[in-house]
């Protein structure tokens, strides 16, 4: 059996820019040198970001207020939430300059408890597209979808007025290749269960500025992100890690005025996966194939095979790089963005996303804007790739917002008891209902 080169042009194109597949065994010789190590897992697709409003941030939003969003970014922050209720439904092409059929479907919701709880809930789905199977002269065999899916479950609680404590759990699932038998292959679909711990501190200072006080809102958020079982493909013995990731980031909004405000954001992020170990041959003998003429030294011959349980080498991935500490430093993945707000009606923003060039070399800027009218918004990003290509780029997401809650609000203009208009906190936006594309 074969699979159609548009098809297969999608697959790759899709591996390569996401890394939408474990590490391979055929390497570069400049990968295997150290010029590039990068760490890749199965699943990716549960670090691609949801929402335009964090998008068009620079993909940072761990300590952004909580929204319908937060599911994703940090279950803590909905026991913050402003809104009683919240959902949000997200679509985007994804890769639609190469192939059509490609695509990223995600929908989110939560509900307040009480004042101090919450519980939320999410499902995301991402559709490769169509593969078309033939036999050797060509002849037709059917067709496969490849789709992966994660279903969530979340509940935020506050520990005092300025702490909050959220946990959510999630189910993996993964059909690459169906069932069907590729030269003598029985692949499988893969499954998992992961879950995340996240924290979150939310607080407000006052400072004098020309003899007026401020508010300096300020939050900082922290979690542990899909941190679960491996999944296989085929059999017990070749399981793959998925993305358990650390989070840490801080945001901080100054009010400018009654109506004016800034945010500015910063995430760290780092995989809590093995570094890839490289293997030498076994016969290696100093001589031959075997040995680098220019250099001397014997010539890799892949990575090694990583059977550490996930804790153990969750704990080890902060040691682990060959390079030492100059290494591990290169695996941090920075996120920074800005967000302006006019009367928590309109907004500008803007980020950054830094990957080192030996770990991914990810590097890009992204634009957005918002706009807010009673019980109805628009967000928008555009990201703007600097050194390689990008599944987004070139494209402009939208992010179309109900707020369920703002229907029993009082209105931002009209009666003088109602002209006042509230004070905005840490980019907050109301709890959407949302696609974009």
């Amino acid at each position: 059996m074969f699979i159609s080169k548009t098809s297969k042009a999608a697959i790759i194109a899709g591996a390569f820019i996401f890394q939408l597949s474990s590490l391979s065994g055929q390497i570069s010789r400049n990968q295997l040198a150290g010029q590039q190590n990068v760490i890749t897992t199965a699943v990716p697709f549960l670090t691609i970001t949801p929402d335009s409003r964090r998008a068009g941030m620079g993909d940072a939003g761990v300590a952004s207020s909580g929204d319908a969003n937060s599911v994703f970014w940090n279950a803590a922050s909905l026991a913050f939430a402003k809104k009683d209720f919240g959902i949000s439904v997200s679509y985007a092409p994804w890769l639609r300059k190469l192939v059509p059929g490609i695509s990223y479907n995600y929908i989110s919701g939560y509900g307040k408890i009480n004042k101090r709880s919450a519980i939320g809930g999410s499902f995301r789905f991402f559709s490769f597209g169509d593969i078309n199977f033939t036999d050797d002269v060509g002849n037709p065999l059917g067709t496969f979808n490849p789709s992966e899916f994660a279903l969530d479950g979340c509940y935020a609680t506050q520990l005092s007025k300025k702490w909050a404590l959220g946990v959510s759990l999630r189910f993996i699932h993964s059909n690459l290749a169906g069932t069907r038998n590729i030269n003598g292959i029985s692949p499988k679909a893969g499954n998992s269960g992961a879950g995340d711990l996240s924290a979150m501190y939310n607080g407000v200072k006052k400072i004098k500025i020309k003899g007026d006080k401020k508010n300096l809102n300020y939050t900082f958020g922290a979690m542990i992100q899909n941190l679960g079982a491996k999944i296989t493909y085929s059999d017990k013995t070749s399981r793959e890690f998925i993305p358990s990731n650390l989070k840490l980031g801080t945001a901080w909004t100054y009010d400018i005025d009654e109506f004016n405000s800034i945010t500015g954001m910063i995430d760290i992020n780092k995989l809590l996966v093995p570094t890839p170990q490289l293997k030498y041959l076994s016969n290696y003998s100093g001589t031959g194939d075997s040995i680098d003429q220019s250099t001397g030294n014997p010539i890799p011959d892949g990575y090694k095979k990583n059977d550490d349980p996930v804790i153990t080498a969750a704990l080890k991935s902060f040691t682990d790089a060959p390079g030492g500490l100059k290494e591990e430093l290169k695996e941090y993945n920075i996120a920074v963005g800005f967000e302006y707000i006019y009367a928590k009606q309109f907004m500008l923003r803007a980020g950054f996303y830094h990957e080192t060039k030996s770990k991914g070399n990810r590097k890009y800027l992204t634009f957005g804007f918002g706009l807010r009218y009673k019980v109805f918004g628009l967000d928008a990003a555009y990201l703007v790739p600097l050194v390689q290509r990008h599944p987004l780029q070139d494209q402009l997401r939208f992010t179309l917002l109900f707020d369920l809650g703002a229907l029993g609000d009082a209105p931002i203009s009209g009666s003088s008891a109602s002209n006042k208009i509230e004070r905005p906190v840490i980019g907050e936006m109301t709890a959407p209902f949302s696609t974009y594309y």
